[in-house]
This record gives C-alpha cells, sequence and structure tokens, in this order.
C-alpha cells in the first residue's frame, strides 16, 4: 500500500513538472515572446519642428535658429568617477572657450542621479557657426552626444512682443497639462505663442529600435513622421508695426490699428521688451529691471491695461440718448458746471458751452450735456446699453488672459462693494469716469461698431495652416439706434474737421476722419509705485491719460485707429500727430482707398 502511494506521488509530481514544461515552452510562448520583444524593441518620440509665426506678408516673425545641444552620459558624479567627470567637461570646454567650466559641472551634478539613465544636457544650444569647427571631435567622443536643438528666435526682437509672447522652459505644471512637454521642452508663454501653443508645437513621431542589452542601437525598424512645421500666418503688418514704434517713441501707452471687419494690422503695448531675453532664461537683474519699471512694460496693454475711458463713450451714450426717449433736437444751457446737491459736476469748459446739443456735446465734449442726459435716462439704461456694444466683455481676441473691464451700475457696486449707488456715480459714469474701465481693444472695437453699425471679433490669425482665419461679426444694433447712428458719425467727423472740434487743431492727415477724443483721470498712485518716483517725476505721473479714436475715411470707413498716451493729458494734443501720421502710412501702403 505504501509502494502504491509512493509510486503515485512520484508520478503525480512529474506529471505536473510536464505540464508546466509544456505550458512555458508552448503554450506561453507568444507571451514570452511579446516580453522579449519588448525588451529588445525600443519606441523613441521625436520630436516635432515647431511652426514659424509670420506676418501678412510672409516675413519672419518667430523663427527655429538652427543649433546644437551637448550631452554627457550619465553616473559620473562618483567619487571613482569624478576625475572623468572634469575630463569629459575639460573637453567641451577646451573647443568652446566662452563656455563656463564651473557651470556645467554644476548643471551636470544637478541633473544627474543613480534613477536617471538619459544622456545629460550639458548646453541647451550651440549655435551652427559655433559647432561647425568643433563638431567632428565632438561627436567622436564616445561619452558626448551632439543632438540637434532648434532654439526660438524673434527677428523683429521687441517689436510688437506683447502680441507675438515668447518661448520659455516648461515648468511641471505645463507639462501636466501637456505631455508633449516633456519632449519639447519649452512651450508658449504669453501672446500669439501661447495661445496657438498646440497647434504650433505639432504633434511627435515615433522610432521604433532594435536595441542591445547595453541600450545600444542595433537597427531602427520603422520611422513615423511627426507633424511638424504648422506655420501661423498673422494679420500684423510688421512694416506698419515698426513704423507706430518709432513714432510711440518716448511714450507708454497703446496703439491699436484695425481694418473694420476685426483684423488687427498693429497692435502695440510700450514700452516694449526683446522676446529673445526668455528663450534661454532671463536674468534675475534683467527680471526685476522689468517689473519694477514703472512704465510696466511687462504688461500688455492692449488686452490688459484698464483705464477710464473719459470721453470716448460719449459717442456710445450719445446713441443711446437718443434712443432712450431724449430727442435730437433737445438741448441744455452750459455754464461750465452743475450743481447737484452740495457738490458741484464742473464741465472741462469752466466758462461753459452754453447751448447745447447732441452734436455739439460730442463735438466740442460738453460734460454737461452728457450729466443732465444721464438723470433723465438713469444707470441702468446706459449700463445695459454700452454693455450690447461690446463694453464690460472680452472682445474674443485671439490672445490668452483678455481682461473684461467694467461697466458699473447698482448691482456691480452692490455685488462688488455691498454698498448702494449714488446719483453722481451716474454723472460720473455718463463721462467715462468713476468706476468705468475699458481696455484698448474694446475701445477700438467700439469705434467700429460706432463707424460701420456692426459689432466685429479682433483677431491676429489670418491664416492658420492654409485655412484662412473665420471672422465673425454681431449685429448689436436695434432698427432706431441704425436709423440715429449718422448722427453719431456727423458728430465725430466735425471733432476731426470742424474748427471747434476737440481734435481739429491736432489733426493734419491726408485722409479725412472722424473720431473722438477723451481724457482719463489718475485716480491714484500705489504707495509701492510712490516709493519708487522721485519728487520730479509726480507731477508726470498724475497727469491723466489721453485718449484718441478714430476711423477713416469718413465716407467708406475701413480702419480704426486708436491711440492711449499715458499721462499725456488731452487725447487730441497727445495723440493727434501719432494719428494722422499713422492714416498717411496706411494710404501709402494700399490700407485705404481713398482720402
Amino acid at each position: 500500500m505504501k509502494v502504491r502511494l509512493l509510486l503515485g506521488a512520484f508520478f503525480f509530481v512529474w506529471i505536473s513538472l510536464l505540464v508546466r514544461v509544456f505550458y512555458l515552452t508552448v503554450a506561453s510562448n507568444d507571451y514570452y515572446e511579446s516580453l522579449s520583444d519588448k525588451n529588445t524593441i525600443k519606441i523613441e518620440a521625436v520630436a516635432p519642428m515647431r511652426g514659424d509665426i509670420l506676418d501678412r506678408n510672409s516675413k519672419p516673425i518667430a523663427i527655429n535658429k538652427l543649433g546644437f545641444k551637448i550631452e554627457l552620459i550619465p553616473h559620473l558624479n562618483t567619487k571613482t568617477n569624478q576625475q572623468e567627470l572634469l575630463e569629459n567637461i575639460r573637453f567641451v570646454t577646451s573647443l568652446l572657450p566662452y563656455l563656463d567650466e564651473k557651470e556645467l559641472v554644476k548643471r551636470y551634478k544637478k541633473h544627474d542621479s543613480h534613477y536617471n539613465h538619459q544622456h545629460i544636457a550639458l548646453v541647451d544650444f550651440i549655435s551652427y557657426e559655433d559647432i561647425v569647427p568643433v563638431y567632428s571631435k565632438l561627436n567622436l567622443h564616445e561619452n558626448i552626444n551632439v543632438i540637434p536643438a532648434p532654439k526660438r528666435y524673434y527677428p523683429n526682437h521687441n517689436v510688437a512682443a506683447h502680441v507675438i509672447g515668447y518661448m520659455a522652459k516648461a515648468n511641471q505644471k505645463d507639462i501636466d497639462n501637456d505631455p508633449v512637454l516633456k519632449l519639447i521642452g519649452s512651450v508658449g508663454k504669453s501672446g500669439i505663442e501661447k495661445y496657438y501653443n498646440e497647434y504650433l508645437e505639432g504633434i511627435p513621431g515615433e522610432r521604433e529600435i532594435k536595441v542591445s542589452a547595453t541600450n545600444e542601437e542595433i537597427e531602427e525598424l520603422s520611422f513615423k513622421t511627426p507633424i511638424e512645421n504648422r506655420n501661423l500666418t498673422l494679420t500684423l503688418d510688421m512694416r506698419l508695426q515698426r513704423y507706430i514704434g518709432k513714432l510711440f517713441k518716448g511714450n507708454s501707452g497703446s496703439v491699436v490699428v484695425m481694418k473694420t471687419d476685426g483684423e488687427i494690422l498693429a497692435a502695440g503695448s510700450y514700452p516694449e521688451y526683446d522676446l529673445n531675453t526668455f528663450v534661454t532664461g532671463i536674468s534675475t537683474k534683467k527680471w526685476n529691471k522689468l517689473i519694477n519699471n514703472i512704465d510696466a512694460p511687462f504688461t500688455n496693454k492692449i488686452i490688459n491695461g484698464l483705464y477710464p475711458p473719459g470721453s470716448t463713450i460719449k459717442t456710445g451714450l450719445g446713441l443711446i440718448y437718443l434712443t432712450s426717449g431724449i430727442s435730437q433736437w433737445w438741448y441744455v444751457t452750459c455754464h461750465g458746471s452743475m450743481k447737484l446737491g452740495d457738490r458741484n459736476f464742473r464741465c472741462w469748459k469752466g466758462r461753459g458751452h452754453l447751448k447745447t446739443d447732441i452734436n455739439k456735446a460730442i463735438r466740442e465734449s460738453c460734460d454737461d450735456y452728457f450729466y443732465k442726459g444721464s438723470l433723465k435716462v438713469g444707470i441702468a439704461t446706459m449700463s445695459s446699453g454700452l454693455k450690447g456694444f461690446g463694453l464690460g466683455e472680452k472682445t474674443g481676441v485671439d490672445l490668452p488672459n483678455e481682461f473684461i473691464g467694467t461697466v458699473p451700475n447698482r448691482e456691480w457696486k452692490r455685488q462688488r462693494y455691498n454698498q448702494p449707488w449714488y446719483i453722481g456715480e451716474t454723472l460720473n459714469s455718463s463721462i467715462g469716469q468713476g468706476n468705468f474701465l475699458v481696455t484698448p481693444l474694446q475701445m477700438t472695437r467700439f469705434t467700429a461698431l460706432m463707424a460701420t453699425g456692426i459689432l466685429p471679433t479682433p483677431h491676429l490669425a489670418l491664416e492658420i495652416g492654409d485655412q484662412p482665419y473665420e471672422k465673425s461679426f454681431r449685429d448689436v444694433l436695434t432698427p432706431e439706434q441704425k436709423e440715429k447712428l449718422p448722427i453719431i458719425q456727423k458728430a465725430m467727423e466735425q471733432v476731426c474737421n470742424h474748427p471747434k472740434g476737440t481734435a481739429v487743431n491736432h489733426i493734419d492727415s491726408i485722409i479725412r476722419i472722424a473720431g473722438k477724443t477723451g481724457t482719463a483721470q489718475v485716480i491714484g498712485i500705489s504707495q509701492a509705485t510712490k516709493k519708487r518716483l522721485k519728487e520730479n517725476e509726480m507731477a508726470y505721473y498724475t497727469r491723466s491719460h489721453a485718449w484718441l479714436t478714430t476711423y477713416g475715411p469718413v465716407k467708406k470707413p475701413e480702419v480704426v485707429v486708436t491711440v492711449l498716451v499715458e499721462h499725456g493729458g488731452h487725447g487730441g494734443s497727445a495723440g493727434g500727430y501719432i494719428t494722422s501720421r499713422i492714416y498717411d502710412k496706411l494710404l501709402k501702403m494700399g490700407y485705404v482707398s481713398e482720402r
């Protein structure tokens, strides 16, 4: 009996072993073959080349400069390999003596670890011209890799800096949002570069390669080409942009030149800065200089600068008045101020405008007319009407982080401050002061509406690849507003052409234009800014900002030009010359078809 049990156990063990051998050698063949392939076949991602950004004339705005990256094998930062590390780095610096040996060692040690099996970048970018004479020597070194590494380059340096934006190294948050950046390494941080980053960066390709146990490449099995070189053509004309930059030199503020269909021909925020500064990393000294500059060169004032619109909104308010129970023939007698309670609300003209109707009120910018009109119409009608004209909302421009601005009213103040609305605030709002805030691009779009009766969506993309950008418009005026609009347009023409127009003494363009001046009061200066100001600078920085927003030609509006000069005082005197020269240039360049 015992013998039978022993024989049974013996046969059971052998049968189990045979079954296991069969399973491992035959039944699991596909599984282990697949596992073997994974050990010997490697998939490598291939970084796509970022697309170029071009102006409307196909002139380069942002391109990729050809260069190379120098990498060193890992795991040299040990006691036994320290000397070898220094020898490798000294070999590199002997060929490229302008490189700092200590910085290269520091960088290597920062990125080396037991867990890293990838080559470590000593230098992210060496120009093609610098690498060519030493390429063969570097490439033959067994521990060194020299691989192509293009760098973003902005040939126009600071021109249109805030619109174009810049590339910089991707941080972990960027990579978490877009895993492709782990391969590419850099990302659009602002402007067009950021807004269209996903399109411009392309889609990585793949290399399937066979490697040895020591990770040496044996052969390439397949190659999937990356989707790359997705070019973006903008509506900007860099010739016009450079010209405006020269006109605006010495001033801070913003200029926007836009076709009435929404195409932005030029958009400047001043002062500007060199975009190339950020590509490889900006020094602390340069960064502090930028962010501490009182004129805010790092702020995109086109869409992030918030200013009281001043009298520029009188055109839209005039249209609201005319369609809210106030007759075209209604007038006020302006004596230079209006008493409300225990406060006098002054008109800018101390001796008054005397008898003033809507035409004269816009032409000569009479505050008293709009004060008294606002009491008839009320803040609710004024606020909702101006919001309907595109204020207090994003314009929809293809730029990131656009600000909304503020069109104040009772509800807004209650939500913001939990305070009641006072009648004096209605009067302040009627002349674009108080809590009223707009951006230069909002004012440009608003003026396009006054010029054509249609509200366009501003845009900077002309063609995305080979596909034209789809324009969009909103028909926001009521039939009655469309009927009354010519009254406003006539008054705007007189602002720039009538002997008593507020801009007439400062406009000398070949083109006959229409527009509106405005003065935006500086409400206050922060304590931090005051500390950086010299005593003799205080007077300048407390001066009002100057607006001049225009369209032309009068008979057939094709272009809107909005100029905001910070601390410029009066809109006509500060912006008239700049505006006139821009229209003359537009005529010369063929953007305006008639005078």
